[in-house]
């Protein structure tokens, strides 16, 4: 995993590895809190976080962010980086990302990054919503696809702040769990989906986690002190009835990643935060299936991306 002596993240923990197995699924072992993180960390779900991966790119036309960073920061921190993927695909020396001269960080709470990975990527167990401890800041500081996994994002924010050099620049890509139908003739309150992501919305909440972090980050990082802040809404369809070709593309990945891993982001959430029943799990995400591949529901949700720079002239 390589360690990081500026952190004081110096040693992978033999607990660590000491995984939770619920209902066929992995679950991280950092910390002994349930409520801490809701979804698994296995194969099944680390193929779901690479395919959301694939999803956010083509979002973005296949860039991997919209920050202004310049050529050549020199060190990088991929916030929560899951599997890993973004910070290789920004460590290597391919068309899209020409970042040879950085360093790069990515932190998770699980263990689940590859050991092959490109020279100037590195890898740590860490939770984010700890106080950090760097003795040195970043250039640049990279958060995405947190939904449902932070309690305090204004502390998230002010950290940030605080280990981004003069001149840096952060960026936060996330959404919310508000999915709506683009059809104004369809009776939403009727499909079992919306009433899942209602039901998740709930259930994270219940301990203190942020479900809906993506309209207001633009508001977070202002108030963190960051300036030049830029945000931007992209629109995330589930299923293939967009027309424009692009959308329809993210839109086929997108229920392709709930029909395939929909119990295993499911299941902890509604057997913790609303008591059911692992069959009553099982029997709803049944239900959810069938409500999804409905195309005249039109569903739609939004991923945001807001960005900004901590002033040249911040003292700290």
């Amino acid at each position: 995993m390589g360690d990081d002596i500026e952190s004081y993240t110096t040693s992978l923990k033999s607990s660590v590895l000491q995984y939770r197995y619920e209902n066929g699924r992995r679950y991280h072992a950092f910390v002994d809190d349930d409520g801490k993180y809701m979804f698994p960390n296995d194969e099944e779900e680390n193929d779901r976080l690479d395919l959301w991966h694939h999803i956010q790119t083509l979002s973005l036309s296949g860039k991997h962010h919209l920050a202004p960073i310049g050529d050549q920061p020199q060190r990088i921190l991929d916030i929560g980086t899951g599997t890993g993927i973004w910070a290789c695909d920004m460590g290597r020396c391919s068309k899209e990302c020409q970042y040879p001269s950085a360093d790069i960080l990515g932190n998770d709470i699980s263990p689940i990054q590859p050991t092959v990975v490109p020279v100037n990527v590195r890898f740590e167990v860490d939770d984010v919503e700890k106080n950090w401890v760097y003795s040195q800041k970043f250039d640049y500081i990279h958060s995405r696809y947190m939904t449902c996994s932070i309690r305090d994002w204004p502390k998230l924010m002010k950290q940030s702040y605080q280990f981004t050099k003069p001149g840096g620049w952060v960026e936060f890509q996330d959404y919310d769990l508000h999915w709506y139908t683009t059809n104004k003739d369809y009776n939403v309150t009727d499909n079992p989906f919306f009433r899942w992501s209602q039901l998740m919305a709930e259930s994270v909440r219940k301990y203190g986690i942020e479900p809906d972090p993506g309209p207001k980050l633009k508001q977070w990082v202002e108030d963190a002190g960051f300036v030049n802040v830029s945000a931007h809404v992209f629109p995330i369809p589930m299923g293939t009835w967009p027309k424009d070709k692009r959308l329809k593309e993210i839109g086929a990945f997108n229920i392709l990643s709930m029909l395939d891993n929909l119990e295993g982001i499911t299941m902890r959430a509604l057997k913790t935060g609303m008591r059911w029943s692992a069959d009553e799990v099982k029997v709803f995400c049944a239900q959810i299936r069938n409500a999804l591949r409905d195309k005249s529901a039109r569903f739609q949700s939004n991923f945001y991306v807001v960005y900004g720079q901590k002033p040249q002239d911040a003292v700290s």
